[in-house]
C-alpha cells in the first residue's frame, strides 16, 4: 500500500521543496523503494504552458506532453521517474473539474463548496497519482503556509492525513532560518511561526527542514524542537550548497532517510550511494575547463532553462569538465559584435523560445559558430533560427522568416520558411496547440546525430507550434544542409545537421528534459564532447 510524504513550506517561497522532495526520492529510490511525486500549484491557470518563463521559470514537458512546473524536472532527474500530467495539478485545474461536474449534474443540485467539493477533488487527485502504486508518494503544495490561495490544498492534506494509519503518511515542513542583518545571527522566530500556522491549519509535523545560508547550531537545533514539538533529530539542517545534487548526502548523513523508512514502516536495505557522490564530485571538481555560451531570451532568470543548464552539468561531469555556462542575452547580439562576445567560448547554444523578441540576435551567434567551425546545438526555436540563418546567408533568401514574425514586422507570409502546417494563424489560441510530449524521430544512418545516439529511431520531447517548411527543405538539401531526423508519421523535419568536420546539429525536440546525473543525454555528450576537442576558443 503506498505511503504519502507530505511537503509544505513556511517563511517565503522558492526555498527549495522541489529540490528537498526529489532527494528524498533519490535516497528512496537507491534503497530499491518505489517512488512518485505530485506537484500541487496553487495558481489558478490550467498549467504552466503560457506562464511567463521570469516569474514562473522553465516549463518542463513530461512524456505524455503536460506543460509543468520545473519541480517535476528535479523530481525526474533526482529519482529517475518517469512523470505525467495527473503528477502536476493547479488550483485551475480542481476548480475546472469542480465546475464541470457542476454542470453535468454530478452534485445532484447540492450547494458546491470547497468543503467538501473542492478538498474532495483534491483528494482524488492525490489519489489518482498513487494509481500506479508506488511504494511512496511525495506531495508537495507550492506557496507557503498560509497562503489563501493554497488553504483548500492544507485542509485536504489534513483529511486525507487523518484518513490514514498512523504509519501511513507523513508531514516535513520546510521553514527559513535568516541572518540577522547586523551580526548574521540565525533567527528562528520566523519559523516558530511557521510552525505555529501549521497547528492552527490542523496540521503537526513530523520533520522540520531548516533553510539557512550556513548550518544551525545544535542550540538552534534544540530551540526550534523545543517549539515545534519534535525531536531535536527531527529537525534537519539544509544548508546553501554549491550544487543540489550535495543535498541528498546532506539528508542522508542526518539520518533522514532511515528516520522516514522507520516512520513509515518501510523495510530496505541502505543503498549505493557511490554512483551518486562520484557524479557530486565529478560536478563539482571537474578537470578541464570547458565555457559554453547560450544565447538566450530569458537569460534574465537562470530557472527560465533549468533543464538545459541540467542536462550541459550532466554531460560536462561524465567528460571531466569544468562548465561554466554563461547566459547571453539574444538582444545583446543584435546591436554587438558577435565576435567579441563569443570569442572565449568553446560552444554555442540556442534554446527554446518564442516570438520575434531576440531572434535576429540569436541568428547572428548561429551564424558565427557556423562560419567559424565552434560547436553549436541548437534546440526546438534554435532549430527553427539555424534553419532561416541558413536560407539567408547560404541559401540567397534574404527575405527569409519564420511565420511566428509575421506580427511582430512586416514581413511577407511567402517567404515563411518556418510555417504553421494547420492553418489555423492567428485565430489558434495560445494555450494547448502545441505539438507536445514524445515523439518519434527517424534518423540518418552515419550521421552525427545517429552516432551519438547509438541508434537509428528515438524518441524526444516537443513543445513546439511552428514546423519547418517542407516546401523549402529541397533548396536546404541542394545547398548543403542535412536533414538527418525526420518524424516518422508526417516526414517533419526533426534534426539537421552540416557536412564536413564542424559539429553543427539542431533539433526541434528538448533532449535536456530526459537527461539525467547518472545518464547525460547522447546529444549533450557529444556537443561537449566536441566543445572539448575545439580546445583554446577563438580569441582565448
Amino acid at each position: 500500500m503506498t505511503k504519502f510524504v507530505f511537503i509544505t513550506g513556511g517563511v517565503v517561497s522558492s526555498l527549495g521543496k522541489g529540490v528537498v522532495s526529489a532527494s528524498l526520492g533519490q535516497l528512496l529510490s537507491s534503497r530499491g523503494i518505489g517512488v512518485s511525486f505530485l506537484k500541487f500549484d496553487p495558481y489558478l491557470n490550467r498549467d504552466a504552458g503560457t506562464m511567463n518563463p521570469y516569474q514562473h521559470g522553465e516549463v518542463f514537458v513530461t512524456e505524455d506532453g503536460a506543460e509543468t512546473d520545473l519541480d517535476l524536472g528535479h523530481y525526474e532527474r533526482f529519482a529517475g521517474a518517469t512523470l505525467g500530467r495527473r503528477n502536476n495539478v493547479t488550483t485551475g485545474q480542481i476548480y475546472g473539474e469542480v465546475l464541470d461536474r457542476e454542470r453535468r449534474g454530478c452534485y445532484g443540485g447540492e450547494t458546491v463548496q470547497v468543503i467538501p467539493h473542492v478538498v474532495d477533488t483534491i483528494k482524488a487527485a492525490i489519489l489518482r497519482a498513487a494509481e500506479d502504486g508506488p511504494d511512496v508518494l511525495f506531495v508537495e503544495l507550492g506557496g507557503t503556509i498560509g497562503d489563501i490561495e493554497g488553504m483548500p490544498f492544507i485542509e485536504a492534506i489534513r483529511q486525507f492525513m487523518l484518513d490514514r494509519p498512523k504509519d501511513g503518511s507523513v508531514l516535513l515542513h520546510l521553514a527559513l532560518l535568516p541572518g540577522s542583518p547586523a551580526g548574521g545571527e540565525i533567527k528562528t522566530k520566523p519559523a516558530q511561526h511557521s510552525a505555529q500556522k501549521l497547528r492552527e491549519c490542523g496540521l503537526h509535523m513530523d520533520f522540520l527542514l531548516c533553510r539557512s545560508e550556513r548550518p544551525m547550531s545544535c542550540g538552534v537545533r534544540e530551540k526550534l524542537a523545543l517549539y515545534s514539538n519534535l525531536r531535536a533529530d527531527r529537525v534537519i539542517d539544509v544548508p546553501d550548497v554549491r550544487l543540489i545534487y550535495e543535498i541528498p548526502d546532506r539528508l542522508h548523513r542526518q539520518g533522514l532517510d532511515d528516520m522516514l523508512c522507520r516512520r513509515l514502516g518501510l523495510e530496505s536495505a541502505d543503498g549505493d550511494r557511490e554512483p551518486w557522490r562520484s557524479f557530486v564530485a565529478a560536478a563539482g571538481n571537474g578537470g578541464v575547463p570547458l565555457r559554453i555560451a547560450a544565447v538566450g531570451k530569458y537569460t534574465g532568470m537562470a530557472d527560465s532553462y533549468k533543464s538545459l543548464g541540467e542536462a550541459l552539468l550532466h554531460a560536462a561531469a561524465a567528460k571531466n569538465a569544468k562548465l561554466r555556462l554563461d547566459w547571453i542575452g539574444a538582444e545583446d547580439l543584435e546591436a554587438g559584435d558577435p565576435a567579441a562576445i563569443l570569442a572565449p567560448y568553446s560552444g554555442v547554444i540556442v534554446p527554446g523560445g518564442f516570438g520575434y523578441r531576440g531572434a535576429s540576435g540569436k541568428m547572428r551567434a548561429i551564424r558565427w559558430a557556423r562560419e567559424g567551425g565552434t560547436p553549436f546545438l541548437g534546440l526546438c526555436y534554435g532549430l527553427q533560427c539555424a534553419v532561416v540563418e541558413f536560407a539567408r546567408n547560404v541559401c540567397g533568401e534574404a527575405d527569409a522568416v519564420s511565420a511566428e514574425w509575421l506580427d511582430a514586422a512586416p514581413f511577407d507570409a511567402a517567404n515563411s520558411w518556418i510555417t504553421l502546417l494547420d492553418n489555423q494563424g492567428k485565430a489558434t489560441p495560445l494555450g494547448g496547440t502545441l505539438r507536445l510530449g514524445a515523439q518519434p524521430c527517424a534518423l540518418e544512418p552515419g550521421s552525427r546525430a545517429a552516432k551519438a545516439y547509438g541508434a537509428e529511431a528515438v524518441s524526444e520531447r516537443h513543445r513546439h507550434r511552428y514546423e519547418v517548411n517542407p516546401e523549402k527543405t529541397a533548396l536546404l538539401e541542394e545547398r548543403g544542409m542535412r536533414i538527418t531526423g525526420r518524424h516518422p508519421p508526417s516526414g517533419l523535419v526533426e534534426i539537421i545537421e552540416l557536412p564536413g568536420d564542424q559539429w553543427f546539429v539542431a533539433t526541434q525536440a528538448h533532449p535536456e528534459f530526459k537527461s539525467r546525473p547518472l545518464a547525460p543525454h547522447p546529444l549533450f555528450l557529444a556537443f561537449v564532447e566536441a566543445a572539448l576537442a575545439q580546445g583554446a576558443p577563438r580569441g582565448a
